[in-house]
């Protein structure tokens, strides 16, 4: 890598911080009814900070949450050390935007985002650093036309990068949103990728903003789509059910709120992922020929949504 394509961690800081003003004020803008209230927080061990910003009980939306952090430390948890046992003793950076959608109507997509950049360094040795991120959207009833519309912008913002990419992350993206417990698929999928640096950091930087571009584009024409269905209270059932496998993978298998955890992160911006109303079943029946047993045997099969 040449010195002039070194890690700049203020442009990826400055970038986050206004990709996440502009998701919030385009979604509020959508909601039409209430707006994101603003959390500024530092840790309190004085080791980074972030900005949280909720909004709850909209029209549209039952909860929004996108979440900017920046957090250091002087060892990483295990979480990171157990994949790359290379970095026990580095100083640490991490940096990121990650949001979670939740839609009042079943009919509308919960959907996920999340952009990140990592840099560990260390006295005298070369800084180790990646870019990760991707999103992810879940049905909770499916339409073919907004799983299409979803995975052709995804396939969009990864064009300019190299034929292959959008297989690679899509792939990776069905593989590591698949709860094993359960045997199913969190959603429909979407981009998933991490350890991004092989390409250098400036073309690495380019391909994380390109996601976090083009999310608004892949989710707001299906929220516009869907928002004005009626549906019924089994179906609102059905979605309040179906959240509690969001809770479940979030809490057994995601990277991020395990690393934050860890890390003696901040446990409200964590955890603002989670559903604000769950409903769990015990051992609950999905009715044959339905639009329900539909969502598990077709929708949750991975496959290619665009050809």
């Amino acid at each position: 890598m040449n010195t002039e394509d070194q890690p700049d961690i203020d442009a990826v800081k400055a970038y986050l911080i206004s990709l996440q003003k502009k998701i919030c004020e385009t979604l509020e803008q959508e909601d039409g009814k209430e707006n994101f209230i603003v959390d500024e927080w530092q840790r309190e061990t004085g080791n980074g900070g972030g900005i949280t910003r909720v909004l709850n009980n909209g029209a549209i939306f039952e909860q929004a949450g996108v979440n900017f952090s920046h957090v250091t430390g002087n060892e990483l948890p295990t979480s990171a050390t157990a994949h790359r046992p290379e970095l026990a003793g580095r100083q640490f950076q991490a940096m990121g935007v990650s949001l979670v959608i939740h839609p009042k109507s079943p009919m509308m997509p919960t959907s996920h985002a999340n952009v990140r950049f990592f840099i560990a360094t260390k006295k005298n040795e070369k800084p180790v650093w990646w870019f990760g991120g991707g999103f992810d959207l879940t049905p909770y009833y499916g339409f073919d036309e907004d799983c299409t519309h979803w995975h052709t912008i995804a396939k969009k913002a990864c064009d300019p990068f190299g034929n292959g990419t959008y297989n690679k992350y899509k792939k990776w993206c069905d593989e590591y949103f698949h709860i094993k417990h359960r045997n199913e698929q969190r959603g429909i999928g979407g981009l998933f990728f991490d350890d991004l640096n092989e390409a250098g950091f400036s073309k690495s930087f380019a391909f994380m903003k390109s996601v976090g571009d083009h999310y608004l584009d892949a989710y707001l024409p299906i929220v516009q789509r869907r928002k004005h269905a009626t549906y019924t209270e089994q179906q609102r059932t059905f979605q309040l059910y179906r959240r509690g496998r969001y809770v479940e993978f979030n809490l057994v298998y995601d990277r991020g709120t395990l690393f934050g955890l860890q890390t003696g992160g901040r446990t409200e911006s964590i955890l603002m992922s989670l559903p604000p109303i769950v409903h769990f079943e015990y051992n609950k029946k999905i009715e044959k020929n339905s639009e329900e047993e539909k969502l598990y045997n077709y929708y949750l099969q991975p496959k290619n949504w665009i050809d």
